[in-house]
């Protein structure tokens, strides 16, 4: 794999815009070059504050390999260890992100699943599932492996009093899944005071989803909210 650190600095920098940050919580990994190892930000470095510098690769027992970190801070979140075992369990991802934006976390805090009522839902029909039972901090094994499991052979999950996660084959279709994923989330809040969203119809649902989970339409989707991004850090117009 590519030295990922550039779509993962524009990925942090979109979900700071997207209002995913949390705090101490949420991740941004990417698969490392070599097995049970992965890129990810130092502890307490916010999401609007990572540059390919900062990123520190570390191994299955949270060592750092490579990277310095920024601020003074060369340590990663203890965290991301779950990580680990989603790579382990699907050789196809090679990317996670896992956050705690506010609407998908009043859906985790309601137990509510997320469903796809809209066009812009679509990307995740058929492929988001929902875990009922917040299995504690996610520092240690039985974590991820009670997370990996519930995500199966899916790229997206909704995580009850907990917060969303989203694997992709890339750190863009990561990205683009978290984006959506929280949008809707919203767009669920928003609906219920009218009654509540309804589905889409299942086909149309499927045909939505095929042409907009197209490696053409996630990339490009993203190189457009990354220069909105850096636009944005250099006080210009959006």
């Amino acid at each position: 794999m590519s030295d990922p650190r550039t779509h993962l600095t524009a990925c942090a920098h979109i979900l700071a815009d997207e209002r995913h940050e949390s705090g101490l919580a949420g991740q941004i990994t990417a698969r490392g070059p070599h097995d049970n190892t992965y890129w990810t930000l130092p502890l307490g470095l916010a999401f609007d504050e990572a540059t390919s510098d900062s990123w520190l690769l570390i191994d299955q027992q949270m060592q750092v390999l490579e990277g310095v970190g920024a601020h003074g801070i060369c340590e990663p979140n203890p965290a991301t260890r779950f990580h680990l075992w989603v790579y382990r369990s699907r050789a196809d991802l090679q990317a996670i992100v896992h956050t705690h934006p506010p609407a998908a976390s009043a859906l985790a805090a309601a137990q509510t699943p997320l469903i796809v009522a809209h066009m812009d839902a679509t990307p995740l029909f058929e492929d988001t599932v929902f875990l009922p039972e917040w299995p504690s901090l996610p520092t240690a094994d039985r974590e991820g492996e009670i997370i990996a499991e519930a995500l199966g052979h899916h790229h997206a999950l909704l995580l009850a009093h907990h917060g969303l996660l989203t694997a992709g084959r890339s750190v863009q279709e990561a990205a683009f899944l978290a984006v959506f994923m929280e949008r809707m989330a919203q767009l669920q809040l928003n609906a219920a005071p009218l009654g509540g969203v309804q589905p889409v119809d299942p086909t149309e649902a499927r045909r939505a989803r095929d042409f907009l989970r197209t490696d053409r339409i996630m990339n490009i989707t993203f190189d457009a909210w990354s220069r909105r991004a850096e636009r944005q850090r250099q006080g210009r117009p959006t």
